[in-house]
C-alpha cells in the first residue's frame, strides 16, 4: 500500500487512513498499544504496537498542536485542580485547567505541589486573556499564584465548587490503568498534550442534547478530524 497521494505520509507503507485511525484509536479511547494492534488485526492490518506508538508521537503531536490553533475562544471562567499521580514510584501532581463547559484548558505534570503560579502563567500564555472567574479548592497555593499572576480575577474558593475540574481527571486515569501506571513525568506530559486538544474535538455533550443535534456534532468532529488529520478514519 502506498500513502504517496497525501505529501505528509509519504514515505509509510501504510495508507493515510489506517495511520490516523490508529492514532485516534489511542488517544481517543482508554486503549493501550497492544489492544489497538489487536484492534488493526482483526481488520486484516498487521502492525506492531511500537509502531503504533510512533506513529502517536508524530502525527498525534502534529494533529494536537493544530486542533489547539483550530480550537475556538474558551469559557471564562477557570476551573483548577490537581491531583497526585505515582509514577516510577515517586509522587508527582497532574495539575489541570478546563472551563466553565468542561473542555480541558492546559494540564501540566510536576514534583512539586506548589506549581500553581507556572500552570496560571502557561495559561494565560496559551489562551491570551485573564479569565472573569477562577475556581480551585482551597489549597493555598493557589491564592498566592492568583495574586502574583493576575490579581484583579475573582477568586472563588470551594471544594464542592470544583467538581468539573475534579471530574475533568477521570479520562486520566482510565489510560493510566491500561498503561499499567505511567512511566515518567515526560511520558504524562507527552501524551496528555496529545490527549486533551482529541478529547476536547469528540467531547460533544451527548447527555445534554437532542440526539439529532448530537448526531449533527458528531459528524462535524469527523469532518474536522479527517481535515486536520489528512485522512479519514478507516472503515
Amino acid at each position: 500500500m502506498s500513502t504517496r497521494h497525501n505529501p505528509h505520509f509519504a514515505g509509510y507503507r501504510y495508507p493515510a487512513e489506517v495511520i490516523s485511525t490508529a492514532v485516534w484509536l489511542y488517544f481517543r479511547f482508554p486503549l493501550s498499544l497492544r489492544m489497538v494492534e489487536e484492534m488493526l488485526a482483526a481488520r486484516g492490518i498487521t502492525v506492531s504496537y511500537e509502531t503504533v506508538r510512533q506513529w502517536g508521537l508524530k502525527f498525534g503531536r502534529d494533529i494536537a498542536n493544530t486542533l489547539c490553533r483550530r480550537a475556538p475562544r474558551r469559557g471564562d471562567k477557570w476551573h483548577l485542580d490537581e491531583v497526585v499521580l505515582a509514577i516510577g514510584g515517586k509522587r508527582r501532581y497532574l495539575w489541570r485547567a478546563v472551563d466553565n463547559d468542561g473542555f480541558v484548558l492546559d494540564a501540566l505534570v510536576q514534583s512539586r505541589r506548589e506549581a500553581a503560579k507556572r500552570l496560571l502563567r502557561k495559561l494565560l500564555k496559551r489562551q491570551g486573556v485573564e479569565p472573569r472567574v477562577m475556581v480551585t479548592d482551597k489549597l493555598k497555593s493557589y491564592a498566592a499564584a492568583k495574586r502574583e499572576t493576575m490579581p484583579g480575577v475573582e477568586h472563588r474558593q470551594h471544594k464542592g465548587l470544583n467538581n468539573r475540574a475534579e471530574n475533568s481527571h477521570q479520562p486520566t486515569r482510565r489510560p493510566e490503568r491500561q498503561m499499567k501506571r505511567f512511566k515518567s513525568a515526560r511520558q504524562v506530559q507527552r501524551f496528555l498534550s496529545i490527549h486533551d486538544p482529541i478529547a476536547n474535538l469528540f467531547d460533544l455533550r451527548r447527555d445534554h442534547r437532542p440526539i439529532a443535534d448530537y448526531r449533527t456534532a458528531r459528524v462535524q468532529a469527523f469532518e474536522t478530524w479527517a481535515e486536520v488529520a489528512g485522512a479519514r478514519l478507516a472503515a
